[in-house]
């Protein structure tokens, strides 16, 4: 079980909203005293925001990065509409770019597991945005077996419970998390944040994604990238994980001690094994 996010920011850090050509989206921004080696892109996960990577703010900023943070439309603290249409991947991939180019530097680009998949259909779209990919605990096609029974239990419940009737349910069908009762509430009221169709059309494409990495590798000129995991995942096991970085010659690390959210369950690692890989390339 992964570590919960933490919500305390960092002195390093301040909430904002980024504005972009395709509307605001809620993000934290860390930056180093002095001027940044580079500028990160950080996109989390499906049901995840903006601070399951605020752990890895200030070691980011001590390494001499810029970073950037973001809830996606309809994740957390940002609003996202009530169609379907909205939460098409390509939509979704469309306003990374945006939020690369209100950022206004080329971006050193990482996904956490849904994330990946919305970060590498970026990358098809632009290759010239981004200085290198990074996809943490994403892998190459659909989820897990396993997974997909999950996601397809949320579907079937989606349309006919709150979603606070969801989370309920939920708590009571797993071993309860190490938290607080503060960081249990805050976790709670992200959930309820979420737009529905979101977790709906994501959770789909989530199962049914097709195996993209041919069209990675191609990319020219070649995008330097990056394969990061945890030492057990059941969202996309480790050896499929290896098998990816190798199609995609792409560098591989393994986090001992972590699992599905290296991000959160050992941020100081997963952040000295980032910076090692972006210093190779500004």
């Amino acid at each position: 079980m992964s570590r919960p996010p933490t919500f305390v920011l960092p002195p390093c850090a301040r909430a904002r909203t980024l504005t972009t050509a395709r509307g605001d989206f809620a993000a934290l921004e860390a930056a180093p005293e002095g001027p940044p080696r580079g500028t990160v892109l950080l996109l989390p996960g499906f049901t995840g925001s903006k601070e399951d990577f605020t752990t890895m703010l200030e070691p980011l900023t001590r390494a001499g990065y810029r970073a950037f943070a973001v809830d996606g439309r309809g994740q957390y603290e940002t609003p996202g509409p009530d169609t379907e249409e909205a939460y098409a991947q390509d939509e979704l991939a469309a306003d990374v770019l945006a939020q690369t180019a209100a950022i206004g530097a080329p971006v050193h680009l990482v996904g956490h597991s849904m994330g990946g998949q919305v970060a590498r259909v970026a990358a098809l779209a632009d290759r010239g945005a981004f200085r290198s990919l990074t996809l943490m605990c994403s892998g190459p096609a659909q989820i897990s077996p396993s997974q997909q029974q999950r996601v397809k239990l949320l579907q079937d419940v989606l349309p006919v419970m709150t979603m606070a009737q969801v989370w309920d349910a939920f708590q009571t069908m797993e071993p309860p998390e190490e938290v607080t009762a503060q960081d249990g509430a805050l976790m709670r009221e992200r959930w309820l944040r979420n737009n529905p169709l979101q977790l709906a059309v994501t959770s789909r494409q989530l199962a049914t994604e097709p195996d993209r990495v041919a069209e990675l590798a191609a990319l020219r000129p070649p995008l330097p990238m990056y394969v990061l995991s945890g030492e057990r995942d059941d969202t996309w096991p480790v050896p499929l994980l290896d098998e990816m970085a190798h199609r995609l010659r792409a560098r591989r690390t393994v986090i001992e001690g972590a699992e599905h959210s290296p991000n959160t369950d050992r941020p100081l690692e997963t952040t000295a094994a980032l910076t090692d890989f972006w210093d190779l390339y500004g």
